[in-house]
């Protein structure tokens, strides 16, 4: 029985370890969009168990999904396409307005408050393999992230409602 259970044991925890994703995402969120507005940012933090770049991004609200970086170019801001982003193992990499994000254009609808966005990132290790992790990234209004500390008069009462 030992013999039988050990090999067993193995390929179990093998299978357990090849299901595991590289790459961990955590915090995904989309800014909302308004009427007519055909671009928008997604943003989330990545933490790599092995070095690893991020090498796509896809989603089906969109025609086209890039990596962008923000960087300052003289006295500039300028955002550009990068073609990956390295992720070194162990650091948390966070993507972020102002810094690097991902940008989906050409919406395909209105991104609002409360939607649930799918995003597929593709990561590719040192071996050169490729992993895709499927997120939903729920989307905020501009804004959003700062509105707790400075909440409008009457927010209380709003509260006690519930």
């Amino acid at each position: 029985m030992h013999k039988l259970s050990l090999p067993l044991l193995a390929s179990l925890l093998l299978c357990a370890a090849a299901a595991q994703a590289q790459v961990e995402v955590s915090q995904p969120w989309v800014r909302a969009t308004v009427a007519q507005q055909k671009a928008t940012g997604a943003f989330f933090q990545l933490k790599a168990k092995t070095d690893s770049r991020l090498v796509e991004v896809r989603s089906p609200v969109a025609e086209v999904v890039e990596v962008h970086e923000m960087a300052m170019e003289g006295t500039t801001m300028k955002m550009r396409a990068v073609p990956a982003l390295d992720l070194p193992a162990g650091k948390t990499v966070e993507l972020k307005p102002g810094s690097y994000h991902v940008m989906l254009i050409g919406l395909k609808a209105p991104v609002n408050a409360g939607d649930s966005v799918p995003l597929s990132l593709v990561f590719e290790g040192a071996d050169k393999k490729r992993e895709t992790v499927e997120i939903k990234a729920e989307a905020r209004q501009l804004g959003g992230m700062a509105k707790p500390a400075a909440k409008a008069e009457g927010a209380d009462e709003h509260k006690h409602h519930h």
